[in-house]
């Protein structure tokens, strides 16, 4: 694993130097990584409309327009679960968007629509008391976003930024009590 990650960092900074065909060494060896992160993420939303192979499209299309300075392995799937992160709260916003009948009672016999909506709710919801705990404790709520919107495990986290295991356990276990008595309210 450890040649592995040395050759993802050096193709990373291939790219970042104009390399085109580093970024296609790099998108075939993330790719199934990439897409086991979304359907961590996804697999709690029964009803969402977005797919793991469509988030994990948005958030690469996001990591490839943005300039980007990177360091290594752990530094791009940090990068990535911020974009998947973006991705999934721009997609809950458009279908709770008002100019689409958000707030609107709906008379349908389908009640899954209704469904999609709680769950375009939560997912603000929870971006919105993730923005709140980032201005509380930042660490913390990196570590969330890291498990939550990347999927990462506590290892791969604590590899991401830079501290122990412990550490992000600790993190881990405040964040979700903060977040669980925010959204409580």
């Amino acid at each position: 694993m450890p040649e592995h990650d040395n050759e993802l960092t050096q193709w990373l900074r291939d790219w970042r130097d104009g390399d085109e065909s580093a970024l296609d060494r790099l998108s075939s060896a993330v790719y199934a990584t990439l897409h086991r992160m979304a359907d961590n993420r996804l697999f709690g939303e029964r009803n969402s409309t977005l797919q793991p192979t469509e988030l994990v499209h948005e958030a690469f299309i996001r990591v490839l327009g943005a300039d980007i300075d990177w360091t290594d392995r752990a530094h791009f799937f940090a990068v990535v679960a911020r974009n998947m992160r973006t991705a999934l709260i721009d997609h809950a916003r458009a279908r709770d968007a008002i100019k689409r009948g958000a707030g609107a009672i709906r008379v349908t016999l389908d009640e899954s629509l209704l469904d999609q909506q709680r769950s375009a709710a939560d997912i603000l919801q929870v971006d919105q008391a993730l923005s709140r705990l980032a201005d509380f404790d930042g660490r913390s709520a990196e570590v969330i976003e890291l498990t939550y919107f990347g999927g990462l495990d506590r290892n791969e986290i604590a590899v991401v930024i830079g501290h122990s295991v412990p550490t992000v356990d600790r993190a881990l276990r405040f964040g979700r009590a903060w977040l669980a008595r925010e959204l409580e309210r």
